[in-house]
C-alpha cells in the first residue's frame, strides 16, 4: 500500500489510479471493514488525525478532484466522507523528498514522458502540512 504524501497532480496515471484504489482500501481498514492491513504503517498518520475517516475522506476527495481534471471518472460514492475539511496531517520535508525520488524511479521505468513533468521540489497533497524532519518513522525504505 502506498498512500502518497505528494500532491496528486505530480502522480502519473498509474500512480494516481493505484493511490485511489489503495486509498479506498485504507478507508475500509479505518472503518473497521476488513481484517487485513490493520497494522499497515502507511495508516499510522491517518489514525493520528482527530477523525481518521474524515482525514482519509479528504485525501480521497483530492485524488478524485485530480482525476476529474485529467478526465478520469473516480466514483465518489465510494468515499464515506466527501466533504471533510483538510486534516493538516504533518508530513516532513524528508518524507516528501524520499517519495519524490521513489516516484521518479518508478516513473522512469513506466512513463518516461511523465518524468519531465516532475518538479524539482516535492509538493505536498492538500491533506498534509509540511514540517521539518527526515523520512517518517512509518516509512519502510
Amino acid at each position: 500500500m502506498r498512500l502518497w504524501s505528494l500532491h496528486p497532480s505530480i502522480l502519473d496515471r498509474v500512480g494516481l489510479v493505484a493511490c485511489w484504489r489503495e486509498g479506498l482500501l485504507a478507508q475500509r481498514v479505518l472503518a473497521g471493514g476488513t481484517k487485513g492491513y490493520t497494522r499497515h504503517p502507511q495508516l499510522e498518520r491517518f489514525r493520528t488525525a482527530s477523525d481518521p475517516l474524515d482525514a482519509i475522506g479528504h485525501y480521497l476527495g483530492e485524488l478524485a478532484l485530480e482525476a476529474t481534471v485529467r478526465g478520469y471518472r473516480f466514483d465518489l460514492t465510494r468515499v464515506l466522507r466527501t466533504h471533510a475539511v483538510p486534516p493538516g496531517i504533518p508530513v516532513t520535508h524528508g518524507q516528501l523528498a524520499y517519495e519524490l525520488a521513489h516516484l521518479r524511479a518508478k516513473v522512469s521505468e513506466r512513463d518516461a514522458a511523465w518524468l519531465a513533468r516532475l518538479p524539482e521540489v516535492a509538493l505536498a497533497a492538500p491533506s498534509f502540512t509540511v514540517v521539518d524532519g527526515g523520512i517518517e518513522s512509518w516509512e519502510r525504505p
